[in-house]
């Protein structure tokens, strides 16, 4: 049965523009749902329900985010995203069913922007969305390039690097690492990151932004970065420590 929603100004992502979203689950009864849900909020929904049919899908056509269960037969949601990773940095929200921690650990691991756990209300998906693509989307007078060290993060084109080498960062890193950028050396508290990355308020026994920061660091060190340094102040946040 089709959700309403009463849309506000501030739900709009952009009034002239539709967003293309692939769902990826073999819940057929679920994704006909949402997709009808998903739809009526200027959101294009195409649903595919094996992981090998949505790659396929996800190979013919650009989409602006990417929804995936993580359980399904076959190829899991999981291959999937180790699968896109290899070539794109969509945004991917996953969609996990069991209540160990473990798959949503795994998922963010593996570059998962966020994740929303079986059952979840279809507004709640729907939030976490448009969260997403504003965030991914164009910058409002994007104009500024932070640098600390040998890290540049460039505003207008949404990108990242270390001494000249491009970071390959998802979405929620290329926000936190902007977040620390912006106060090098002052603790950033996780709310904080969590409200400007996920654009969620955070939850407790929430480790995403723990998981985003580690993955960040790995970047980062991959990258040849050795100057500047992502500490953690326990029960309180994360800083970037300039180098010397």
């Amino acid at each position: 049965m089709p959700v309403n929603v009463h849309k506000t100004t501030a739900d709009m992502i952009d009034a002239n523009k539709t967003s293309s979203v692939l769902l990826i689950d073999d819940d057929r009864e679920l994704g006909k749902m949402l997709g009808d849900f998903l739809s009526g909020d200027r959101l294009d929904v195409t649903t595919r329900h094996t992981g090998e049919s949505g790659l396929e899908e996800f190979a013919r056509q650009k989409f602006d985010l990417l929804i995936l269960d993580i359980m399904m037969p076959g190829m899991s949601g999981l291959d999937v995203l180790k699968k896109v990773r290899q070539t794109s940095p969509i945004p991917v929200i996953m969609l996990t069913a069991r209540g160990d921690d473990i798959d949503r650990i795994i998922g963010l691991e593996f570059g998962a922007d966020d994740y929303l756990p079986k059952p979840f209300n279809p507004r709640e998906l729907l939030a976490r969305i448009k969260a997403i693509l504003r965030r991914s989307g164009p910058q409002e007078k994007a104009t500024r390039r932070l640098t600390l060290g040998d890290i540049t993060l460039d505003a207008r084109t949404h990108q990242a690097s270390v001494s000249g080498t491009k970071l390959e960062l998802t979405g929620t890193e290329y926000e936190i690492l902007r977040c620390l950028l912006e106060t090098p050396g002052e603790v950033v508290s996780k709310e904080q990151l969590s409200e400007r990355a996920l654009g969620r308020r955070l939850m407790p026994y929430d480790r995403s932004v723990d998981t985003h920061i580690s993955n960040l660091r790995g970047k980062l060190e991959r990258a040849g970065n050795r100057n500047e340094t992502i500490q953690n102040q326990r029960g309180v946040g994360y800083l970037l420590i300039p180098g010397s």
